[in-house]
């Protein structure tokens, strides 16, 4: 699973899911920064990744109008506001461990709420 991690989620969190073998980028070290909500999920779209935000109601939208037009996406996955901004480590703990358990990635305009909760990785 290829993951693009939103500007409202710390680069940190990127770096920590690498080292964990996890591909993923954040809009920080895209330059994406300030790029609007659709623009985005395009760019995610466009480089095969999956969405990963805690701006829920805004990419919920934008996934059903992506849907509704046919143009490409790759799964968008919401990170609770329970999961501390800082927390970086538990926030990579339980990216890593989705992200195992969904190797091919996810359904074009799926979206998952990520848990808050560490699970087992089932390899």
């Amino acid at each position: 699973m290829k993951l693009y991690l939103d500007e409202d989620i710390s680069p940190k969190v990127s770096e920590i899911l690498r080292k964990n073998g996890i591909d993923a980028v954040s809009a920080h070290e895209k330059g994406m920064l300030g790029a609007s909500d659709e623009e985005q999920l395009t760019f995610a779209a466009a480089k095969e990744r999956a969405m990963v935000t805690r701006n829920r109601d805004d990419f919920i939208t934008l996934t059903v109008q992506a849907f509704e037009a046919l143009r490409p996406h790759k799964g968008l996955i919401i990170v609770p506001h329970t999961i501390s901004e800082s927390d970086f480590g538990k926030l990579a703990a339980l990216l890593t461990t989705y992200a195992k358990n969904h190797p091919r990635g996810l359904e074009s305009y799926t979206i998952e709420f990520l848990s808050n909760k560490s699970n087992k990785v089932e390899l």
